[in-house]
């Protein structure tokens, strides 16, 4: 079976938790003998996230004295790809996978004209106390918005239309190799005259995924993330989880669009494009969301 796995850069850094290497290095410790174990039987491309990462990137080349601007999100996004799939390669060797993986630095073209640009909607970095996040506004050029009880950076975040590595990766598939693509939805670039060239904006990974699932013709998509499935009424009394749910039926749910939102989107284009199944679920209770027996199953 050939799978998309799409990891969230929330499950890797869960809410509260300081931003450290080694808190992320170990949520993926704990979770990488079930994604080493599927990794070892199936074709397995992994995506993950990076919006707690690439945020702390940006908020720390904002504070760099000395340099003479901060770098692009398009650069930042690129780091992220090295340092997150560095830890997943590790991880996934440390939990025994007996096939190589590697990590490719992979491009997402979007276009420059995408009205995403001028309405950001995709959450970075990390939370703060509103008062802090508008002395933060009136520093920078960001915008912020509420998440939950605390206040994020948004972003833009536009629409994925190709992914350039893709042929590589199934060159990589093909021979057997676990491929690590398109970390934090790829980094996102545009057409120009002279050719391609970053934009400043974060591609949403689950968009991304969905797109390479669908063009590597994939069985299974799976979302992974820091809640254990798709809840209705979110944060109420009556909140309560989805366990198996057509895509029609899905699609006609309204999610926000910077946290459940993509996720659901991504999950109805996948499932309707190729009948296959989707998941999204905890990355602590993945070998049960993968298998079918966990999270949020999305059915034809």
């Amino acid at each position: 079976m050939r799978m998309v796995i799409a990891l969230g850069g929330n499950a890797l850094l869960r809410r509260g938790e300081r931003p450290d290497a080694d808190v992320q290095v170990a949520h993926l410790a704990a979770a990488a003998p079930a994604l080493a174990a599927v990794a070892a039987e199936h074709e397995v491309v992994f995506v993950h996230g990076n919006g707690p990462q690439v945020g702390l990137l940006a908020l720390e080349s904002t504070s760099d004295p000395g340099l003479s601007k901060p770098y692009p999100l398009s650069d930042l996004v690129a780091e992220t790809q090295g340092v997150i799939g560095y830890w997943i390669q590790q991880a996934l060797h440390n939990a025994g996978l007996p096939r190589p993986a590697v990590t490719l630095v992979t491009q997402t073209v979007v276009s420059a004209s995408d009205p995403a640009f001028g309405t950001p909607t995709k959450f970075v970095g990390t939370g703060y106390p509103e008062e802090e996040a508008r002395r933060l506004e009136l520093r920078t050029t960001w915008s912020f918005r509420p998440d939950g009880d605390q206040w994020r950076r948004v972003v833009a975040s536009p629409e994925p239309q190709q992914v350039v590595e893709l042929d590589a990766a199934e060159v990589l598939l093909r021979n057997g190799v676990v491929v690590i693509l398109a970390g934090g939805g790829g980094v996102p670039v545009a057409e120009r005259a002279s050719g391609l060239a970053g934009v400043d904006a974060v591609v949403d990974k689950d968009l991304t995924a969905a797109l390479i699932a669908t063009e590597l013709r994939a069985d299974l998509m799976v979302m992974l993330t820091d809640v254990p499935a798709v809840y209705l009424d979110y944060g109420t009394p009556t909140q309560r989880p989805l366990r198996e749910i057509g895509v029609a039926e899905l699609a006609a749910i309204g999610f926000p669009a910077g946290s459940m939102g993509p996720k659901v989107t991504a999950a109805a284009r996948f499932v309707e494009a190729t009948k296959g199944r989707a998941a999204i679920g905890s990355l602590d209770d993945a070998a049960a969301v993968i298998k079918g027996a966990g999270g949020t199953q999305i059915v034809p």
